[in-house]
């Protein structure tokens, strides 16, 4: 393992801690600086398994991600450098399923640390959604079956997940395993503030049905009580059908439905189109696969609160 035996600091840790939802400034992002260091090397598929290492390991670990911001992490191929860089590291922190080269290089690969998100919570299949409308008449989402890998967006099942990379550090890292448990509970305290934000802003709304450019707020929706609607399935790239296109226009005058909400890191053509057509407005509901510039926010925190703002406006919440 490559990592310096020493212990925090009290004032070190104070400071940790007093961060609280801040950003941990000390780890390193950079793909380049992925392992053999002095510290516990973390290789993170994507930014939300990024930002729970960043948290929990705070500045005992050195956090690289595989998956550049601004990049579409659905669509990423993994290198040959990047492969190299797995094999340096001391573990990988991965989510099954969402990312398939990414699935296959971690297998692959002689870590003896392999933390798949996806065991660490239940997945389940929003492939088939049914939504009932007042005339009585139920339609599917067009989406063959297969679990759903956002798990991030439903604040509960990211405090599940963040409890078992906490402990997962810990075994892997026992010298600073105190510190890790005590990261890991500050991060799931401020998740549980987070869900009781969310469940007391859309606990009352004139409308309970939401469109997205793709289907990733199946949790999300459920954790709430809403509805999600997407044009596309869980794939971004997947393009709607006419008949998909026309289903939707119909049910926006049916449930109300003010708002088309678009994402940062895929087109927004479609869902500009839709919301054309049926004389909606549109807005950006971040699935937080990725910060950049143009996020509506500094991190997983300031992106969730930017959502709720927006769905709150979309879903009249009173």
């Amino acid at each position: 393992m490559n990592v310096r035996r020493h212990h925090i600091s009290g004032v070190a840790l104070a400071a940790v801690t007093a961060l609280g939802i801040g950003t941990l400034s000390a780890c390193s992002s950079d793909s380049a600086a992925a392992g053999n260091t002095d510290k516990f090397d973390v290789v993170a598929s994507f930014y939300p398994m990024q930002f729970l290492a960043e948290r929990i390991g705070g500045e005992h670990v050195n956090v690289s991600t595989l998956t550049e911001p601004g990049q579409e992490p659905h669509d990423l191929e993994i290198s040959a450098q990047q492969r190299a860089q797995l094999e340096d590291a001391d573990a990988a922190l991965f989510l099954k399923g969402l990312q398939p080269t990414v699935d296959e290089a971690v297998e692959q690969s002689g870590l003896k640390t392999k933390i798949d998100a996806a065991t660490l919570t239940e997945l389940e299949d929003h492939g088939d959604v049914e939504h009932e409308h007042e005339g009585g008449e139920a339609h599917s989402e067009e989406e063959g079956h297969a679990l759903d890998p956002h798990v991030w967006l439903d604040p509960v099942k990211y405090a599940e997940i963040a409890k078992g990379v906490g402990a997962a550090f810990e075994k892997a890292d026992p010298d600073h395993a105190a510190d890790y448990k005590k990261n890991t509970a500050a991060l799931v305290k401020n998740l549980d503030g987070l869900d009781r934000e969310f469940a007391d802003g859309l606990k009352n709304t004139k409308t309970k049905v939401f469109f997205t450019n793709h289907a990733s707020f199946g949790y999300f929706a459920e954790r709430y009580g809403l509805t999600q609607e997407a044009i596309a399935g869980v794939d971004p790239q997947s393009e709607p059908s006419p008949a998909r296109i026309k289903q939707l226009r119909d049910e926006a005058k049916t449930d109300g439905v003010t708002t088309v909400f678009y994402e940062t890191l895929v087109s927004d053509k479609t869902a500009r189109t839709l919301a054309d057509d049926a004389g909606l407005k549109t807005d950006v509901l971040d699935p937080l696969e990725g910060i950049t510039d143009k996020s509506k926010g500094d991190d997983y925190f300031g992106v969730m609160q930017a959502n709720l703002t927006a769905l709150k406006t979309a879903l009249g919440a009173k």
